[in-house]
């Protein structure tokens, strides 16, 4: 009893700041997830609905690199709290557009530009105060928690943004937002203190110089930066699927705003069980083998059932498949991540490396969209009743869409195993805590 009372005892400002963000993080991924539906009820497009993605992550991409740098001048906590306000902000004059009935998905571009420029700072901000609160020992534990918070959104977006739309319309998701909004900022501004220390950069340092530095540490790393460039090509794959899921969710025969909630829910109830495995498990022998295993297994199933499948079952059986080993991945580049990288450089390295991490989502993003849009689904409207496409992917609009996951199954087992033969990276399994 005495140890877990000293374990709540030292990790109770984690805690605090943990609970708050994820509760705020449920209200945004709430209106996230509405206006996906909104927009693409509104347009049918796949391609203008992941533009809405694109829009947030490439300011994110493009600003990274310098964020760091700034981050490390600056306050953490006075940095969280102003990119959480002016998110908000943003949110506030979507729903004054919407009451007026002007908003246009143009302004959605917009407002997830401004949204996507806070993150850039705020992102860095927070990995580096999360560990300065929080003892080395607890990173593992810690990084099953963050994605068991993730996971119990992921589960929740869908069931409840779907329940509050339709009985209270899209203004009551979106002062649910603003609620949570509050809760996380005044717990930060109040409840929470975030030492400040010597891992500020020097003053007279300029942005170009304290980024440079975080690249040359990666230079040096060729393990760390070699991870890096598989999860770029990760996400590359990824996010064209994001991009692909709500058109083929939406449009595909068996598919609807229900079925894609639930597909939603269940893999948010998978990510809820591999992070509650990434909690309890002892260390791995090899950080690196958990990785490239996890990944390799996710990208194995998945796509393929998505692709191939015809009702909601086989889609949620895919989802589970596909997200069950993703807490453990990433829990374990978590540790290793943290456990290498000099705490006065994280600020530096994590934007650096959320450029180079990163940067495909918004590719992939308009990849998907374009790949749907423009060139899978009018393949697949152009096939003759009988033919093997149609046999083996259906017919009707989605039907591209399951086409194009049946593509990316293939690109993403290739990726995991082209890295998985890179020498560097395998050199962090006898280096990593």
């Amino acid at each position: 009893m005495k140890t877990y009372k000293t374990t709540l005892h030292e990790m109770k400002p984690f805690l605090m700041l943990w609970g708050t963000q994820a509760f705020s993080a449920l209200g945004s991924a709430m209106t996230s997830y509405a206006l996906v539906i909104w927009s693409y009820t509104h347009k049918q497009s796949a391609l203008m609905t992941s533009l809405l993605m694109v829009c947030s992550y490439a300011p994110y991409v493009i600003f990274s690199i310098f964020a760091g740098a700034l981050s490390d001048r600056w306050n953490k906590k006075a940095t969280m709290l102003v990119c959480d306000t002016v998110a908000a902000v943003s949110t506030v004059v979507m729903l004054v557009l919407m009451k007026q009935q002007m908003l246009q998905v143009g302004h959605l571009y917009l407002i997830n530009i401004v949204n996507g420029l806070m993150n850039t700072v705020q992102q860095p901000a927070s990995e580096v105060a999360v560990t300065r609160i929080l003892p080395p020992k607890y990173y593992q534990k810690v990084g099953g928690m963050r994605y068991l918070a993730n996971a119990l959104n992921s589960i929740l977006t869908p069931i409840i943004a779907t329940a509050v739309l339709g009985i209270a319309g899209m203004d009551a998701v979106i002062a649910f937002d603003l609620f949570t909004f509050g809760a996380a900022f005044m717990t930060l501004a109040f409840g929470i203190q975030i030492p400040e220390g010597r891992e500020e950069a020097p003053g007279n340092e300029s942005l170009l110089i304290s980024a440079g530095k975080g690249i040359a540490y990666l230079r040096t790393e060729k393990g760390i930066f070699g991870l890096i460039l598989f999860l770029a090509a990760i996400n590359l794959v990824a996010s064209i699927y994001d991009a692909a899921l709500p058109a083929m969710m939406l449009s595909r025969k068996g598919g609807s705003q229900t079925a894609m909630g639930l597909v939603n829910a269940v893999i948010g109830a998978a990510t809820l069980l591999g992070s509650i495995l990434a909690s309890v498990l002892p260390k791995p022998k090899s950080r690196v083998r958990v990785i490239c295993n996890s990944l390799l297994f996710a990208m194995s199933f998945e796509n393929f059932l998505l692709a191939l499948g015809r009702t909601p079952l086989v889609w949620c059986i895919g989802g589970f498949l596909g997200w069950i080993a993703i807490p453990l991945m990433n829990t374990n580049l978590d540790v290793i991540l943290r456990s290498r990288i000099p705490m006065e450089m994280q600020g530096r390295v994590y934007s650096v490396r959320n450029s180079f991490q990163f940067f495909t989502i918004p590719i992939g993003y308009f990849l998907g969209g374009f790949l749907v849009d423009r060139v899978f689904e009018p393949l697949m409207a152009s096939r003759k009743e009988g033919s093997i496409l149609v046999r083996i992917f259906g017919s009707g609009k989605g039907s591209g869409a399951a086409l194009l996951f049946f593509v990316i199954a293939f690109a993403g087992i290739g990726v995991c195993l082209w890295f998985r033969r890179d020498k560097h990276i395998w050199e962090l399994e006898q280096e990593s805590d």
